[in-house]
């Protein structure tokens, strides 16, 4: 086989596994989709809201911004955000408040989506939505306890973002056209990761990824055949990312405990560069935005991983983990 036929099998093979991955997460994503817009129109939301206003006063809040975190909950930032900009209006926060509530919605913000592209890669969903929602509301608490006790970001939030500049969805017509160029763009960023990686592969640079993560990793007791998967994750995200994880973790090529440990370790920390990025313009600091969510995230898991020890293994394949759907036992190496 000549070198132009190489790359035309390589290119063809790379297609076929991009829209074959972006189905198996289109499946799943689509239907949720049109639920919670369903539940947006019917002004759900603000209802789900009511009892996490007890909750903001944890975390140093106003009340009315728990129907922020619901609608990052339920829906995503984005619709979350344009929920924030028009309560900012009339109740400025301090950048210490405006990190709080943007540390809890990156660590908890999509779940319908996100927790079901986990689930449909092993882990029990009901655990996951609990560690995200716990997680989230944890880390607003030392959060507002450290920049309270310290006097620290005390200052009004710099908001950079516009409502003018957020998304807005005006009709049905455009909303559907909306999450059609989202799915599209969706797509493109899988092949764009399947041609990446095939690239690094033959560079051997994730080869050397997973020699500079196996140190971290392991001291987490996630195994090295994870660690490529929790990059994806961890800067991708888990909608991004999500339709090449299910396609690795039904691979049978990583053991359940890492997918659970590495899924986890995603749920409470993904997206760094570019949500980390999109809640500073609302005036949150990276403190709490990136380094508190990711000191979060491998503190819980180390200690998760712990835990598991000691618990009986069927408790934590009843409660904990599974298998993917789909597995096919004969692909396991």
């Amino acid at each position: 086989m000549n070198k132009l036929s190489s790359i035309k099998k390589a290119s063809y093979d790379i297609l076929k596994n991009a829209v074959r991955i972006s189905w198996d997460l289109f499946k799943i994503m689509i239907p949720i989709v049109i639920v919670v817009k369903i539940l947006q129109e019917l002004d759900m939301i603000g209802y789900l809201a009511t009892p996490l206003a007890p909750l903001m006063k944890l975390v140093g809040l106003p009340a009315e911004m728990g129907i922020v975190w619901a609608t990052a909950m339920f829906n995503n930032i984005y619709s979350a955000l344009i929920v924030f900009l028009s309560l900012a209006k009339d109740s400025p926060l301090t950048a210490a408040q405006a990190t709080v509530i943007g540390t809890m919605i990156l660590v908890a913000h999509s779940m319908p989506v996100e927790l079901r592209v986990v689930q449909s890669s092993g882990p029990r969903i009901i655990f996951q939505a609990i560690a995200r929602f716990s997680g989230a509301l944890l880390i607003g608490i030392i959060l507002n306890f450290i920049y309270s006790h310290y006097d620290l970001l005390q200052t009004p939030a710099h908001i950079i973002l516009t409502p003018d500049s957020a998304v807005t969805d005006k009709t049905l017509l455009t909303w559907g056209l909306g999450e059609l160029k989202n799915f599209f763009s969706i797509f493109l960023m899988i092949l764009g990761l399947l041609i990446v990686m095939k690239i690094l592969t033959k560079l051997r640079i994730i080869a050397a990824m997973d020699f500079v993560l196996r140190p971290l990793l392991k001291m987490m007791g996630i195994g090295p055949k994870a660690s490529a998967l929790t990059v994806v994750g961890l800067t991708m995200g888990l909608s991004y990312g999500g339709g090449m994880i299910i396609h690795e973790t039904k691979s049978g090529k990583i053991d359940k405990k890492d997918v659970f440990y590495s899924l986890t370790l995603m749920g409470l920390c993904h997206s760094v560069v570019e949500d980390t990025f999109l809640l500073m313009m609302i005036g949150g600091h990276v403190s709490g935005l990136l380094w508190g969510r990711l000191a979060l995230a491998i503190v819980l898991v180390a200690i998760l991983v712990q835990v598991t020890k000691i618990l009986p293994e069927t408790f934590c394949d009843k409660y904990l983990w599974s298998v993917p759907k789909n597995f096919n036992p004969k692909k396991e190496k």
